[in-house]
């Protein structure tokens, strides 16, 4: 008998209110409604220096980056939510993963934060596109990476109006992505656990 898979969630933002955080949440409180284990985080926890150049040794690794590696690892899927900035990912997203990609160094080279890990990605944004230029750019870095980015994604336009008082998504489509997402994210997960 397969185990439940363990799902990993986290915002690309660390602003209170953050719409980011809010998809996050909904994802978050879909996917208790499936089999699975959640651990929801926040970058907020794994502060990290902007990387100027990759680390020539593990010297040169922060303990934040890979402390997120590490939980990376110990988890079979991901949701990744993006806000949208100028049209792609946010830097403090795209650092977090830098530091992750470089935090198998000699001494943690049996860390596996992506590859062989299923995604879920999402992006959220007060435009009506929802940010899904952003997603664009998110799943391409993370299929770089090795991931296995699953199709079904979720877009929140108009985020600003987007909840109700209760955190859930309002908008019947966007409910209904967010279902199909989830599902389809624990089934595949699943098949790896």
């Amino acid at each position: 008998m397969t185990r439940k898979p363990k799902i990993l969630i986290l915002a690309g933002s660390i602003r209170t209110g953050a719409y980011s955080q809010q998809v996050a949440d909904a994802f978050a409180g879909e996917l208790v409604n499936h089999d699975c284990e959640i651990t929801r985080i926040t970058l907020a926890d794994y502060e990290l220096p902007i990387i100027l150049e990759m680390p020539k040794s593990d010297r040169d690794i922060p303990a934040n980056a890979v402390n997120l590696a590490k939980q990376f690892d110990a988890h079979d899927a991901l949701v990744i939510v993006t806000p949208e900035y100028n049209g792609s990912v946010p830097p403090l997203l795209k650092n977090a993963i830098d530091w992750v990609s470089n935090a198998q160094g000699e001494s943690n080279k049996d860390l596996k934060p992506f590859r062989e890990k299923i995604c879920a990605i999402a992006s959220s944004s007060p435009g009506m596109m929802g940010g899904i230029s952003a997603i664009g750019h998110l799943r391409e870095i993370l299929v770089r990476l090795g991931m296995l980015v699953i199709s079904e994604q979720l877009a929140v336009g108009g985020a600003a109006r987007a909840f109700d008082d209760k955190g859930r998504l309002g908008d019947d489509r966007a409910a209904s992505m967010l279902a199909i997402a989830c599902k389809s994210l624990v089934e595949k997960a699943s098949l790896l656990a």
